[in-house]
Order: structure tokens, then sequence, then C-alpha cells
């Protein structure tokens, strides 16, 4: 009961905060975004340097998160969330928050240079292969284990991990072959081989989310405008070649 009535007042002082900020119609000065950490060099960190160009007054606080969690908007604890939602995976986006997409961000299959031809990989072809992915827990794990069953197999999961930079690393040395959102990869990382995912596409939406309110508040508008300059740049920048 007290936590209903926590969430209406803090819903009602969002609401008076986004309409003082409105009259005002000026970009405020303090901003706290929560960030995936494959967000960060793509997405977080062009926005924030724009931010910082267009709107000197604004100081963003950038907090980096495995699970960036929407409840936090509602507690008032940040501003905007960068999210993701699997597309086959339930949208578990609590309510009065308002989502912006950014981009759709499919999995790449990234395996050592050389040990690709550049054609796209059937999911099934990964039957054989000692995978890198990440715990069954996380959102892209889960996307992970479905696909591969709705493939037709079980993946032989040899190294688990939510780190992308390990699972890079282990496919760059040949250990394993990892499945990887492709805006988590910068283009010009040596020594690994990256391809799409022929059939059974697994696809991540990423988004800008804030809490809603019945009046357009200039700070959070202002982030998430240079939250959608930059993910239309690093779609651009992240096409990534086979070799």
């Amino acid at each position: 009961m007290l936590l209903d009535h926590a969430d209406r007042i803090l819903a009602a002082v969002q609401e008076a905060e986004s309409a003082v900020a409105s009259v005002k119609g000026t970009v405020g000065t303090t901003a706290t975004l929560a960030a995936l950490p494959s967000t960060v060099a793509t997405i977080a960190i062009p926005a924030l340097t724009a931010l910082r160009s267009h709107h000197p007054q604004l100081t963003v606080t950038c907090l980096v998160t495995d699970q960036a969690q929407l409840r936090e908007l509602t507690l008032g604890t940040v501003d905007v969330v960068v999210g993701q939602r699997y597309h086959h995976l339930p949208d578990t986006a609590p309510q009065g928050i308002s989502v912006s997409p950014l981009l759709d961000d499919p999995l790449v299959v990234v395996t050592a240079a050389g040990r690709a031809d550049g054609r796209p990989v059937a999911l099934r072809e990964l039957a054989t292969h000692s995978l890198a992915v990440p715990p069954a827990t996380t959102d892209c794990g889960q996307a992970i284990l479905h696909a591969c069953h709705q493939a037709g197999f079980t993946p032989t999961t040899r190294y688990v991990t939510a780190d992308i930079a390990a699972q890079l690393a282990l496919a760059r040395a040949g250990l394993a072959t990892a499945l990887v959102p492709r805006m988590a990869i910068d283009p010009a990382t040596p020594g690994i081989r990256t391809v799409p995912i022929g059939d059974h596409p697994i696809q991540r939406l990423l988004f800008a989310a804030t809490l809603h309110t019945e009046t357009a508040n200039p700070t959070t508008t202002a982030v998430i405008a240079a939250l959608r300059t930059a993910a239309r740049q690093g779609r651009r920048a992240t096409h990534l070649p086979a070799a």
C-alpha cells in the first residue's frame, strides 16, 4: 500500500518538475543517464560529447550497468535509461514509462580471423561449435538459447561470460565462437571475423526510456535527441565488414 502511494507521489513530483522545466523552456543543469555497457562506446559517449558541446551548462552523470533497471526511473534515481529488449521476449517495461526506439541491433557470429568465409551463417551450423555466451539468466543469454532451440539444437556453451571483451578474446584465440551484438564491436578490432546470421536472426531493440509525463521535459528531451543522433551515426559506423 505504501509503495503504491509512493509511486503516485513520485510521479506527481516528476510531473511538477517537468511542468516547471517546460515553462522555463530551457535545458537544465543536471541529468542522470543509465546505459548498458554494450552501448557506451557507440551511443552513450557520442551522445554525452554532443550534449557537452550543445548544452555546456548540463552535467550528465552516467551509470553503466549490465541490467539498466527501468524501475529506477519510477524511483527517480535516474532520468534516462538506454535499455534493450530482444524481439522475441516479452516486453517487461513497467507502467508509466515512455520508450523511444533507437535502433535494431542484430547479434553477429564472431570467430577468429580466417575461420569463416564471409557468407551468412545458418544458426544450425553452430551446433558443432563451442560457444562463448552470456549466462542464461541474462536477456542476451535467454535470446541465444531460445533461437538455438528454434533452430533445432541445444548449444554447446563451453564458455559462459557476460563480458563482451572476454567473448571476443576467446573468439580471437580460436577457442570459441561468440554471438555478440553488432553495436558492441569496434569494427577496427583485430584478429576477429564477423558474419551475420542467415536464418533465425537474433535482434535486440535498443531504446531510450524516461518516466512518462504529460509535459515534455526539455532536459530529458535533449538527452534523448542526442542518443537518437548517436544511434543513427553508430548504425552506419558499425556495419561490419566480413573480415
